[in-house]
């Protein structure tokens, strides 16, 4: 009995092209109590990210991500030298990375007040890599999706009114058509290029069909 089973030369094996790891993820972790922000990098490093910087204050947080572009900030609010949310205003400012606040105190006003300066998501503490980990993954995605807009709009007042129709719109192609957040913001986006027409424009059509106005 023969074996009609072939295998390829010892050449063309070694022309099999080589698998490419993607690069891993990059995050600077701001927290002054060193146990926490040692539990932090442990999560985030088990989690696929590396991180490039830890430190224990809000303008080393700063200098940090305008050095390195990380893709995600995990910051504390309360810090010393310059609080969370300061700082998140200046990495806002400069557009530098999405930030995770992290805050032991669940006031609306605090949580307010660090959305107003720049954070795409918040955990309250005690937390969990349960509970961390799906914050950054939001925190990503809404920097992306954020980063989009505003390489489409010039004016800052025109990008503030088109990302608020563009969140009115995702809500309700969540809540109508079962989708998630990154879904709903994909759909946006396809029929925008599908249909050539802006993002907006497709975000006022979804609230004019599926109901709420628009202002």
């Amino acid at each position: 009995m023969t074996d009609d089973t072939t295998s390829l030369p010892d050449d063309a094996q070694d022309d099999a092209p080589p698998q490419v790891e993607a690069p891993r993820r990059t995050a600077v972790v701001a927290e002054d109590e060193s146990l926490i922000r040692m539990d932090i990098v442990e999560t985030l490093t088990e989690a696929g990210f590396d991180v490039i910087a830890a430190v224990g204050d809000g303008e080393s947080a700063v200098a940090k991500a305008r050095e390195l572009r990380p893709d995600i900030v995990v910051m504390d609010v309360k810090m010393p030298q310059m609080d969370g949310v300061t700082a998140a205003e200046r990495i806002g400012e400069d557009n530098l990375a999405p930030v995770v606040m992290l805050t032991a105190f669940s006031q609306a006003e605090l949580v307010e007040r660090a959305r107003d300066a720049g954070a795409m998501a918040y955990v309250v503490k005690p937390f969990t890599p349960a509970d961390l980990l799906p914050a950054i993954e939001i925190a990503i995605s809404r920097y992306q999706q954020i980063t989009q807009l505003e390489s489409e709009i010039a004016d800052l007042g025109e990008r503030f009114e088109t990302r608020k129709r563009v969140d009115r719109a995702k809500g309700l192609l969540q809540t109508n058509m079962g989708l998630s957040e990154p879904e709903a913001f994909r759909w946006i986006q396809k029929t925008s290029m599908d249909r050539r027409l802006t993002m907006r424009e497709v975000a006022d059509a979804v609230v004019d069909q599926l109901g709420g106005p628009k202002d």
